[in-house]
């Protein structure tokens, strides 16, 4: 997919409303989660993304950092975004518990 073309979020739609059950694409461009919930605010704010399994069951709640990925809405208005993580590492970090 071609992201170069995508509107990049601005920081005031970084909200929970906007990004829960985003789309992650890794590092190979292929899918490696979907965002699951946020926690904290500002810079320190970290993004949950539910990595593996199969229609929500299975998967993996890992915690990383908002400023490892970049947000973006494609030309149909669907919000995603990039990583440089692959689907493999994603899912060799720690599960984050609430």
């Amino acid at each position: 997919m071609d992201h170069s073309a995508h509107t990049r979020l601005a920081t005031t739609e970084l909200t929970p409303a906007i990004l829960e059950g985003a789309t992650i694409y890794g590092a190979d461009d292929h899918k490696v989660g979907t965002v699951s919930h946020l926690h904290g605010s500002g810079a320190a704010m970290q993004v949950v993304i539910d990595v593996g399994g199969f229609l929500g069951l299975g998967s993996k709640p890992v915690a990383v950092p908002l400023q490892h990925l970049e947000f973006m809405r494609d030309q149909g208005g669907s919000v995603h975004a990039v990583t440089s993580w692959t689907k493999d590492q994603l899912h060799n970090m720690p599960a984050h518990h609430h």
